[in-house]
């Protein structure tokens, strides 16, 4: 059964885009009657085989196995998510992850931590907050993830470590696209965003001219997890929380969809990379109570985390 909120936000769909309207009918169906909150079809990557998790963002198995250069072997897996917050519940929710550093440039966590879904890792990186963030781009640079990877691979040695890159996940990295909110002067101009537009059908932006830039940001953070591949000791695996669409149909109506909505599990949006890599010894992994709580997450405002993820495109 739907809400009431949710009730008001279909009418207003409804009136906004028929699109709008017939994403939410696919995400009933995916959903099987908005019963299941993530896809439990997908693998529980917290109980895979590795000791570094390397997440990059919204990146589809197709872009990775065309444009990705790295050492391993490269398969494909079925995500439980079609957005960030269902790769979170479905994986991390209510478990004992004493074992797990999470380093991550996404603001989903925190924002999940006030809803919906309570992990236990060991300990939380936020590298969007302060200094992480690039003021230019909108987004957490790749290079940036590297280094504070790096940092928590030596303070936590005996820790498995997810790693959650932004990239290729909207925005894209030096684009010229005019409704990329990385290119205005001042992001507040936007109301929202370039696969919200598509949806809509008031973008001028052609299906090319995005999938362009979304495979040039990969091709944005491909160097800096070579990078990770060489420094890190042990087994890593680089895979993705979910995938992108860019205008396939969609099922069962047939739209044309953009983006990565949750409650829709296509194979655009749930099949992703699952490359393994090993490196030298691979470490003892222990599990220890969580750090102070207040060293992780002290500071985290919420207007900042809102801010944060409507510069990413998560339109509320």
């Amino acid at each position: 059964m739907l809400s009431k909120r949710q009730l008001r936000r279909v009418a207003r769909w409804a009136v906004d885009s028929p699109n709008l309207l017939a994403r939410q009918l696919n995400r009933a169906y995916h959903t099987r009657g908005f019963n299941r909150e993530f896809n439990h079809d997908g693998v529980s990557v917290v109980d895979e085989d590795w000791d570094t998790l390397v997440v990059l963002d919204a990146c589809r198995y197709d872009l990775f196995e065309q444009r990705h250069d790295f050492p391993g072997t490269l398969s494909a897996r079925e995500s439980r998510a079609a957005h960030t917050s269902e790769f979170i519940l479905g994986n991390f929710h209510d478990r004992d992850l004493t074992d797990t550093v999470y380093v991550t440039a996404s603001p989903i966590l925190e924002r999940g931590y006030q809803h919906k879904y309570d992990p236990t890792f060991h300990a939380v990186v936020n590298v969007w907050q302060q200094d992480g963030w690039d003021e230019e781009y909108n987004t957490v640079m790749p290079a940036t993830m590297v280094e504070y990877a790096l940092e928590a691979a030596e303070r936590y040695p005996n820790k498995r470590l997810i790693v959650h890159f932004m990239q290729p996940h909207y925005p894209f990295v030096g684009s010229d696209l005019t409704l990329d909110k990385a290119s205005v002067p001042d992001p507040e101009e936007i109301e929202t965003d370039v696969w919200h537009e598509m949806m809509r059908e008031r973008a001028s932006i052609t299906r090319e001219e995005i999938a362009e830039a979304y495979h040039r940001n990969f091709d944005v953070v491909r160097p800096h997890v070579h990078d990770l591949l060489g420094e890190l000791s042990g087994k890593t695996v680089v895979t993705s929380d979910h995938g992108n669409m860019l205008g396939e149909r969609s099922r069962p109506i047939p739209i044309r969809e953009w983006g990565h909505p949750d409650g829709v599990y296509t194979s655009e949006l749930v099949t992703v990379p699952w490359l393994e890599y090993e490196n030298g010894p691979r470490p003892e992994i222990v599990a220890e109570a969580p750090v102070d709580e207040a060293e992780t997450r002290d500071g985290v405002e919420d207007e900042v985390v809102t801010e944060r993820l409507r510069n990413l495109g998560y339109a509320e």
